[in-house]
């Protein structure tokens, strides 16, 4: 079953308490997004890690309840 943009958001939401998120539903099928994800934990570390951070909130849901997601991180503006 797809996961929706809510559940998405409070997935990261939850390992990334401070952060903005911003979610698209690139297809329209539910089963691929893409997010950009602004936060104070990403400062001082390198793209890799910062996107580490936002997949490992997943878990083992990440390639099967959600498909497909394209992650930009930036630091809060």
């Amino acid at each position: 079953m797809p996961m929706s943009a809510e559940e998405i958001e409070g997935i990261i939401r939850k390992a990334l308490p401070d952060a903005r998120i911003e979610i698209q539903d690139l297809a329209g099928d539910g089963d691929h997004y893409a997010c950009e994800v602004r936060s104070e934990a990403f400062r001082g570390l390198p793209m890799v890690k910062q996107h580490k951070l936002v997949y490992d909130a997943f878990g083992k849901r990440m390639g099967t309840d959600l498909h497909a997601l394209s992650v930009k991180t930036k630091l809060p503006s």
